[in-house]
This record gives C-alpha cells, sequence and structure tokens, in this order.
C-alpha cells in the first residue's frame, strides 16, 4: 500500500483526516499538546480540543485572539495570592513618596490619574491588547504558512476535500499559535513588577494621551525576596522608576506611536521557513514528538529578518535603551535617599538585561526582543547631558522626534552637549538681526535740518580768562 508524506498508508490518513476535518474520532489530545508545545496536563487537553474544535467552525480570516485571552487569565489566576492591606496602604505611601522625590529630579510633571495595584490575572488581561497587536502579524504568516504546506503534503487524492477546508486549517493553526501566547503571557504575569517594567506602554489611560502607573504587589514583594534590602526601600525605588516611565510617555506623547511604529517595520513581512513545515510533515512521527516540540517552541520557524527588518529592530533597540537610560537617571537622582538605592538598582539593572523565563519565551515565539542591548551607554549618555545642561535642557529632548537622541549621540554625548550649549550662548537670529540693526544706527550721521548747526564735540580744554 503506498506510503502518504506523514508516515501512514493513505487508508490510515484518509481516514484519520476525515475525522479531523469532521471533528469526529479520538484524537489523542495529549499528542498534540505535545506537538504544539504546551503541558499534557488534563485541563491543557479539555481546553485544547474545545478550542480546536472552536476554531474548525470559525469564519473570518483573523486570528481569534479570545483563547489567548483566556488562558493567560487562567494561568495567571492560579499563580495569584492575597496582599495584604497592611502590605498594599505601604506600596499606595511608597508610591506618593517617589511622586514628590521625582519632582525634584526632572521637570516633567506629575500624572492626572492615581497609579493603579494590579493582581497578575489583571495586569494580563488588561495588557492583552498590546501583546496581541505585536503577535498578529507573526501569528498570520504562521497560520497561512500551515495552511499551505499541509495542502501540499496531502496525497493528490485527498486534495479536491481539503480545497474547501483550507480556512478551517488556517483557523486550528492560529487557534494554537494564540494558545502558545496565552502561556507566555500567563508566566510573564508572575514576573513584572510594574506596568512599564517591559519598556514599552501597555496599560491604557483613560485617553490616547494618557499612561496608566501600575505596580504589581505580589511581584514587588516577590523581588525582594532573596535581597538583603529593606522592603520599603524596594517599594520605593521600583516606585520612582514606575512613575518616570509613566511620566515619561505622558510628557512626549508622540513616543507611543514612534515606538508602535519601529515594531510595526520590525515585525512586517515576517516570513516562514516553508521548508521546516515541509520537512516536519514528511518526517511526521506520532511516537517520537521531541523534534516537532523543539521546532514550534525554539523560534526557528520564522525566517532570518530582512535588511529592512534588521534597520527597524535597530531603531526600536536604540530608543528602547535612550527611555531606560533616562528612567535610570532619573530614577537615580530621585532616590538618592534610599541608602541601598544602588543595590536596588543593579538588580534592577541584570534584570533588565537578562528578562525571564516568560519574556524569553515570548521573544522566541513572535521574534521580537525587547531587551535593549545598549541601555548602560544610554544612561552614561543621559548622565553626561543632565551634568552638562542640567534636567530642564534634558528633558526637553523628548519635546519632539526630530530632536530626540541618536545612536549617534549616545556613541558620542560630548557631541550633543556642544551643540545643546552652543544653542543657549549664542543669540538667535532675530537677536542678531536686532543687535546689527541698532549698531548700524549708531554710526549713521544725523541728518539736520534748515539752519540746524551741527554738535560740536565737547571740548577738554579749560576756557581762559
Amino acid at each position: 500500500m503506498a506510503e502518504n508524506p506523514l508516515g501512514a498508508n493513505d487508508d490510515e490518513f484518509r481516514d484519520m483526516m476525515r475525522k479531523f476535518l469532521s471533528g469526529e474520532g479520538d484524537m489523542d489530545p495529549s499528542k498534540l499538546a505535545g506537538a504544539a508545545g504546551l503541558p499534557s496536563d488534563p485541563v491543557m487537553m479539555a481546553r485544547l480540543m474545545g478550542q480546536l474544535r472552536k476554531a474548525m467552525n470559525a469564519s473570518g480570516d483573523g486570528i481569534d485572539w479570545q483563547t489567548a485571552r483566556e488562558e493567560a487569565g487562567r494561568i495567571a489566576a492560579e499563580g495569584s495570592t492575597r496582599t495584604s492591606d497592611l502590605e498594599l496602604d505601604r506600596l499606595r505611601q511608597a508610591l506618593s513618596v517617589a511622586a514628590l522625590w521625582l519632582d525634584e529630579a526632572t521637570t516633567i510633571t506629575q500624572l492626572t490619574s492615581e497609579p493603579a495595584l494590579l493582581t497578575r490575572a489583571e495586569w494580563a488581561h488588561q495588557t492583552m491588547p498590546v501583546w496581541t497587536e505585536l503577535a498578529d502579524p507573526v501569528a498570520n504568516s504562521i497560520a497561512d504558512s500551515m495552511t499551505t504546506v499541509l495542502a501540499e503534503q496531502v496525497p493528490e487524492e485527498l486534495k479536491g476535500m481539503l480545497a474547501g477546508a483550507t480556512q478551517m486549517m488556517r483557523q486550528v493553526g492560529g487557534a494554537l499559535f494564540a494558545l502558545q501566547l496565552g502561556q507566555v503571557i500567563g508566566r510573564l504575569s508572575a514576573e513584572v513588577v510594574s506596568g512599564g517594567d517591559i519598556g514599552i506602554p501597555l496599560l491604557p489611560g483613560r485617553d490616547e494621551t494618557e499612561v496608566q502607573a501600575a505596580m504589581l504587589p505580589q511581584n514587588v514583594t516577590a523581588f525582594g525576596t532573596d535581597l538583603d534590602i529593606p522592603t520599603d526601600q524596594i517599594q520605593l525605588y521600583l516606585a520612582v522608576r514606575e512613575l518616570a516611565h509613566a511620566r515619561l510617555f505622558r510628557h512626549a506623547r508622540w513616543l507611543r506611536a514612534h515606538l508602535t511604529s519601529a515594531i510595526t517595520d520590525a515585525t512586517r513581512g515576517t516570513r516562514i521557513r516553508t521548508d521546516r513545515l515541509e520537512a516536519l510533515a514528511a518526517d511526521f512521527d506520532p511516537q517520537n514528538l521531541d523534534g516537532l516540540r523543539e521546532l514550534l517552541t525554539s523560534g526557528e520557524l520564522i525566517e532570518p529578518k530582512s535588511e529592512s527588518q534588521q534597520q527597524a529592530l535597530g531603531r526600536l533597540e536604540t530608543t528602547l535603551a535612550l527611555i531606560e537610560g533616562w528612567v535610570d537617571v532619573v530614577t537615580a537622582d530621585a532616590t538618592r535617599r534610599i541608602p541601598k538605592a544602588d543595590a536596588v538598582a543593579e538588580m534592577v539593572r541584570r534584570r533588565r538585561a537578562s528578562g525571564g523565563p516568560g519574556e524569553r519565551a515570548f521573544a522566541t515565539l513572535v521574534g521580537l526582543e525587547l531587551r535593549p542591548r545598549r541601555l548602560r551607554e544610554a544612561a552614561a549618555f543621559w548622565r553626561a547631558v543632565t551634568d552638562a545642561v542640567g534636567a530642564d535642557a534634558r528633558d526637553g529632548l523628548w519635546a519632539h522626534p526630530d530632536i530626540m537622541p541618536t545612536a549617534a549621540d549616545i556613541d558620542d554625548p560630548d557631541a550633543r552637549i556642544r551643540s545643546m550649549t552652543e544653542a543657549t550662548t549664542e543669540p538667535d537670529a532675530l537677536d542678531k538681526a536686532l543687535s546689527d540693526l541698532l549698531a548700524d544706527e549708531g554710526d549713521r550721521p544725523v541728518e539736520r535740518g534748515p539752519g540746524e548747526a551741527p554738535d560740536e564735540p565737547p571740548s577738554s580744554a579749560e576756557p581762559t580768562a
């Protein structure tokens, strides 16, 4: 009997496909979950099968992100614990003090809305719209590629049956990706300590120009578990960082759109390695899913970025580094009263440089790294600018995207500082023109009327007797 590309004979394959497409049969959900790189616990199995059946009956071309929202909320809720009212009050007090300290370190004004204290589940729910926006290009590319490759790999006699089922296959691929994204965001909810912890504004404000500052009390407590630092000092430091980040985005209202544009440029046109999918289909062994799991969870399905994507990613990294560097410098100036501020700052920098398991999983799944590689250099730039021209002129560099520092400025802070100091010491064009006009008027002879004698110059000689 002839063998098909998936390793089963034609009759077995035909029967399997009929059952799969009709939603019948006893397909082993643990094998399917393993292929998707998901845990094989009974609850997950039931959810996976329910989502796939829902996907097979869905209509439309987009990804159904409800799967991701539900999965992220479920995982976040499982790990949540209640924070005592005393701890919540202490964190609110820390945020109030942090706002006053920031007023001394930056000219950027306070927020107009109170910071929120969120559970992990609340954070997952409120930030999901941003995560799905970031993941959408890759999710659609994977779903489209799965449809194409599966249609090409089935035997000729089954292609007629698949002709009307490509949309369903695409929905199934999208559902598997959405389920993985939900797993990632659920794990991330246990790692982040604040709304701006990832470097981009994830929480919506009251309108497009507002930014919501937020802390996750449970994770703030976990952050300091293994540190020999008083809890109140950790709370104060993290509160200052979060408010500084939120203030910056509220002040530079163009910055959110600038970041979104850079992210879109870096992910637009994401291509999937169809050769890997084809090899996967040809060599599929249901008894050995380790290779399949590794492929789907390692990021190897995403092709290397194009030159234009690499350039966009470079711009994104520079912007993220400048944001984080500014926050580092302002936070350091605002927390001078904290005895162990330097120790907390170093812990934050190390954590920011490496990321947690959830964030690394997101980078693998979507192919988008949100960790700026030049954070220390960017912080050194902002420190040099602050020391040279002061906080007011430093913060003025966020007034418009055209004057925002660049990668070249990070490389050579002195050049940017010279341009800033020259701009403040040299008269502007209007002042110079007015000065020249007044000088010309002083040198020009005074016109006299008829009969008027010219002024005599004063004499230094004494009159004679």
